[in-house]
């Protein structure tokens, strides 16, 4: 069945979105800032991720005890993150006790105290993330994937979790210059889906947030990198690791580009439909050789990477590497099948109600909806747009994205390696 949305603008920029769902008797709310790591200052990066790891551990009205014995006893929850162009507040509670979770929800988004412990406690917990991360060869590979492919300070270069000397280096003054500049009404959407009439989700948001006052930072969307002209390996040794991880990717195209869709059923048909698409039947059905093999999107605001990812034994790698220059170049020359490119749309268009099962889920679309500017109506715009996908659009696309000569390989693992 179509979401029928509710959107309303306060007058304060603040953007609200509401539907109701009467299947589940419970409300899911996501406020999505627009101060994601891409916002971070040169230098400080992880200001977003730390800011978000803090934001529910005190406001001006609520220490962490007091936030969480509203929501512990109403067996509802609350979680914060940071991507690269959000932090969201996520909350989930019983319809009745709305009047009672919402208010500690913008709370949190709106007044944070930032506790000095806290700040500490949680910087330390970013700082052990960051450290795990530098220990496991996936995300090694993918941080000097997109490094290579974004460089010279480039937002989408920078990890959002930051490094160790930048996150070392963050104060609490630092969380409050970037909480003050960033969320702002102007820079908020406030999603809210449940057994409620969307009229009074909207009205209860207006009601918490309608004073909220604050000038929305101009949204700035970083160049897309000068197109690379030849192929490039890095290599990150890693002897101690069991497995070596390959991450070989482009630049890709942002979501409000034209291709888009004919580069979703291009990338499902590539690396996801059923066990990874050609890829995964090719490399890791057929020939035995990787753990896993995927290809993945990341089209935001920016033109971010299309990537395929692969787990294999060192003895492997060169032979995933050749096996998925094979294949990119049989899709160059002689295209998908037709099979492939009917499927990888019909699953697409088959899994929409899947995503959209559950308030969260249609709460997550929603505010992925509001930020990209494709309308309230996209849930029934969307299977259209799938279905009007030619075959002749893949294949432009694939020629547009994926030239073996221009992609960037990354190898981190136990293996020191040749060329690829």
């Amino acid at each position: 069945m179509a979401l029928d949305v509710l959107r309303r603008v306060l007058p304060n920029g603040l953007t609200i979105l509401t539907a109701r769902n009467r299947l589940i008797p419970a409300v899911s709310m996501a406020l999505g800032v627009r101060a994601g790591g891409s916002a971070d200052p040169a230098g400080a990066e992880g200001t977003a991720a730390l800011t978000a790891r803090v934001l529910d551990k005190g406001t001006a009205r609520f220490d962490a005890d007091a936030i969480a014995d509203q929501l512990e006893g109403r067996g509802a929850s609350l979680g914060v993150g940071a991507g690269r162009h959000q932090i969201v507040v996520n909350a989930t509670c019983l319809a009745d006790d709305i009047g009672a979770v919402l208010p500690v929800a913008c709370e949190v988004a709106r007044h944070p105290s930032f506790p000095e412990h806290e700040v500490a406690t949680r910087r330390a917990e970013l700082l052990t993330t960051i450290q795990e991360a530098a220990d496991d060869p996936g995300s090694v590979a993918v941080d000097a994937l997109n490094a290579t492919l974004y460089p010279a300070g480039h937002p989408l270069g920078r990890p959002v979790r930051g490094t160790a000397e930048s996150v070392g280096g963050l104060t609490r003054e630092a969380l409050v210059a970037f909480h003050r500049q960033h969320v702002t009404p102007g820079a908020t959407i406030a999603v809210a889906v449940g057994d409620l009439p969307p009229d009074q989700l909207a009205d209860r948001i207006a009601a918490e947030c309608g004073d909220w006052t604050g000038t929305a930072v101009a949204t700035t969307v970083a160049p897309a990198p000068a197109a690379r002209h030849d192929r490039t390996l890095v290599v990150k040794a890693m002897p101690d690791k069991a497995q070596a991880d390959v991450a070989y990717g482009f630049v890709g195209l942002s979501r409000r580009d034209p291709d888009y869709y004919a580069a979703l059923v291009m990338n499902n048909a590539l690396g996801q439909y059923a066990l990874g698409g050609r890829l995964g039947d090719s490399i890791r059905e057929r020939q035995g050789m990787a753990y896993y093999v995927y290809s993945g999107m990341d089209a935001g605001l920016d033109a971010g990477p299309i990537m395929v990812r692969a787990g294999v034994s060192a003895a492997n790698v060169e032979r995933t590497i050749a096996s998925i220059d094979f294949e990119l170049a049989t899709i160059l020359r002689d295209g998908f099948t037709r099979a492939e490119v009917d499927d990888a749309k019909r699953y697409l268009v088959g899994s929409l109600p899947r995503q959209l099962e559950t308030n969260a889920g249609i709460a997550g679309f929603l505010l992925s909806v509001e930020t990209y500017g494709l309308g309230v109506d996209h849930d029934r715009r969307l299977p259209s747009l799938i279905g009007a996908v030619t075959f002749d659009d893949v294949m432009r696309v694939a020629r547009r994205l994926l030239d073996p000569a221009r992609a960037v390989v990354v190898v981190a693992g136990p293996w020191s390696g040749a060329a690829a």
